[in-house]
């Protein structure tokens, strides 16, 4: 897509996750998504993917002092909530606050957050409960300054005209701006984002004839770092910028509340015990729990659990099938894989199941 539209890759993708978060468009894939149309992509066509600056008005409550802000006010935002793409995200505590509402305060006194856990344990999820006027950068080792900031396309006319990007876009918008999986950009490109984030709070596009964008009230920056995930760096310039950085993690109990098998739910559990004791790489977090119910309903249990072991990398597989064959009472698990050819006249079976434990949630 990106050679075909003469736009770089991070541009692409970017521009992608915005249509699936819009409903416009389907992602799929547990590694590099996949992007599918859907019914509402043709519409998508007719509305800009990135709004330009003066879009949206300013975000409504101006930034104040951070001694304004006090443990004693009442929080703002309490149970469940529905984030853009219409899914529930349950808040957590967070320095005895719902997160969402302690992610509010920093905002209000303009101290940028990065959150930091492995992949699937919801910071992607979180900052969009917290911030409904959301511009979301997905970086990778192809983010050029160009995603950040904007570039020239081609117009119908044929002529060029410059498209603004992200970080514009949130600055004269007063707009919250996550910058996803910020580790993977390189520190060149992300230099082009620290004059916005500090006193100056205006940058140049020199690629624009230098215009100066300043930041309006209500413009602030969170970023997400998966740690474990190669090519990941946190250096020192970026870490220093964010004065708060929170570690995420899954809550098991949450999972064990959405009915996943309480039987998968331990064996998660014990997963991420040996990770943090340094003798795994992997288990399982909330993100696959979820996509194991999911299959679960779909193909039945013993497709769900062969799923759940292929998916884990390949240097994890005998302990993750090891661990499920103890607590679910298998005799036998391996990944997912494709067997005989079936003869033209089987009939179609029903999903296979196993048989229930006590104590699972159903």
């Amino acid at each position: 897509m990106a050679r075909q539209l003469g736009h770089s890759h991070g541009a692409v993708r970017n521009a992608a996750l915005t249509l699936v978060r819009r409903g416009e468009a389907d992602q799929s894939g547990t590694g590099q998504p996949e992007f599918r149309a859907n019914a509402k992509t043709v519409g998508a066509a007719k509305t800009a993917v990135i709004s330009p600056p003066g879009t949206h008005s300013p975000r409504a409550q101006a930034a104040t002092a951070r001694t304004t802000i006090t443990a004693a006010a009442p929080p703002r935002q309490t149970g469940p909530i529905r984030r853009a793409g219409g899914q529930l995200y349950h808040p957590r505590e967070l320095a005895d606050l719902p997160d969402v509402e302690a992610l509010n305060r920093l905002r209000d006194a303009d101290v940028p957050v990065l959150l930091y856990g492995p992949p699937g344990t919801g910071k992607t999820s979180l900052v969009e409960a917290a911030f409904p006027d959301l511009v979301t950068v997905a970086g990778d080792g192809d983010t050029t300054v160009g995603d950040l900031l904007g570039e020239y396309t081609q117009a119908d006319n044929g002529g060029y005209e410059f498209q603004y990007g992200p970080l514009v876009t949130a600055m004269t918008e007063g707009r919250a701006l996550l910058i996803d999986d910020a580790t993977l950009i390189s520190p060149m490109v992300l230099a082009a984002l620290y004059p916005a984030m500090d006193g100056r709070r205006q940058i140049q596009v020199k690629a624009h004839k230098g215009e100066t964008i300043k930041a309006q009230k209500g413009f602030y920056v969170v970023a997400g770092h998966n740690p474990g995930v190669h090519g990941a760096v946190l250096t020192e310039a970026l870490s220093s910028r964010f004065s708060v950085q929170i570690q995420i993690g899954t809550d098991y109990d949450l999972a064990t509340a959405l009915r996943i098998d309480a039987r998968v739910v331990r064996v998660a559990r014990h997963l991420a015990h040996q990770v943090e004791l340094g003798e795994l790489g992997w288990a399982p977090q909330l993100r696959e729990l979820l996509s194991y119910q999911k299959t679960e309903a779909v193909l039945g249990t013993k497709a769900a659990l062969a799923n759940l072991v292929g998916i884990a990398p390949a240097e994890d597989r005998d302990t993750v099938a090891a661990a499920i064959i103890k607590t679910v009472g298998v005799t036998k698990i391996a990944p997912l894989t494709l067997g005989k050819q079936l003869p033209a006249s089987a009939a179609r079976q029903p999903p296979s199941t196993v048989p229930a434990h006590r104590g699972r949630s159903r």
